[in-house]
């Protein structure tokens, strides 16, 4: 019997998590059906339409949230104004730092995004309670921080068409599963500006490495951010990756 199956059977698990994406893959994957119903109890969920900020820098922190479906696009600003993207999340990812009073960053959908929100003292009270939870959202951070120093090598020492082919092969990986064997299809989340933006190259240069990746056959494109990837191990090639 599949886990939704099973969960299917379960009375005491919460209709709205039954059929849920996050529900075996998230930080909920960690609860026990009698720990979600009274999580559900206190929980919320929210659609954002793309660009629309939801968390501000600087912000206190009175909530949490799992990634439903959809792209966020982490943001940080300086004191002057200026802004850089430094990360993206996507579904069932947990967002938010338990025991941190403020937010360190700023998010904002990229794409239409739906989230999951909990009260910040009921998923503090759970962590202190359940060790499995504890270590699904260690596992998360030690995964962005991988994550991070990946990206690090991308953005100091990859060319320009290694980095867009990087920046390509992140989406095409938090894409549908099912195809991530041999092929991926998807939506661009971020436009050619973005993109630009969270590689550290120029608008002219994204689009000409674009081109060069579609005319060389490892991508196909159409009206400016639906992607076809024919080849994941030519994509990750053309990424430098081994």
């Amino acid at each position: 019997m599949d886990l939704l199956a099973r969960d299917l059977h379960q009375p005491e698990l919460p209709v709205v998590c039954r059929s849920c994406e996050a529900r075996n893959g998230g930080i909920c994957s960690a609860l026990k059906p009698a720990q979600l119903a009274e999580l559900s109890k206190h929980s919320s969920r929210r659609k954002i339409e793309a660009g629309n900020e939801f968390i501000g820098q600087g912000e206190s922190v009175s909530s949490y949230s799992n990634i439903l479906n959809g792209v966020v696009k982490l943001s940080k600003v300086m004191a002057d104004g200026r802004q850089q993207i430094v990360g993206l999340q996507f579904a069932p990812d947990f967002m938010g730092r338990p025991f941190q009073g403020e937010s360190r960053m700023a998010a904002e959908a990229a794409t239409d995004t739906e989230i999951c929100i909990f009260p910040r003292r009921a998923i503090e009270r759970l962590i202190a309670d359940i060790p499995e939870l504890e270590h699904q959202l260690h596992n998360q951070a030690l995964k962005e921080l991988d994550e991070a120093r990946d990206w690090m090598l991308t953005l100091g020492r990859k060319t320009a068409q290694e980095k867009v082919a990087s920046f390509l092969s992140l989406i095409a990986s938090h894409s549908d599963p099912e195809q991530q064997d041999i092929s991926s299809v998807f939506e661009l989340p971020l436009s050619r500006a973005e993109i630009a933006d969270f590689l550290g190259l120029t608008i002219e240069t994204v689009s000409r490495q674009m081109t060069k990746l579609r005319k060389e056959g490892i991508i196909q494109i159409e009206n400016n951010r639906h992607v076809t990837v024919p080849d994941l191990d030519r994509l990750a090639f053309a990424a430098g990756n081994d």
